[in-house]
């Protein structure tokens, strides 16, 4: 696994969310810190799922579910 999808030890973690409010505007809410911090973690999430094999093809997941084009 690369150094952008390992977990981030907790010092890292700390940095991250620092440099993650600084980049937030002034006139931020705390439903806008939470809603980075759950992007953040949901494309963590799906690197590092990518990463370890954990995917599926579209057409696959079209056919799973009844979609078509």
């Amino acid at each position: 696994m690369n150094a952008t999808v390992t977990s981030t030890s907790q010092a890292g973690i700390r940095e991250e969310a620092r440099q993650l409010v600084e980049r937030l505007p002034d006139d931020s809410s705390w439903e806008d810190l939470m809603y980075q911090i759950y992007v953040r973690q949901a494309i963590e999430t799906g690197l590092a799922d990518c990463e370890a094999g954990r995917t599926l093809r579209v057409e696959d997941v079209r056919e799973r579910f009844g979609l078509t084009r």
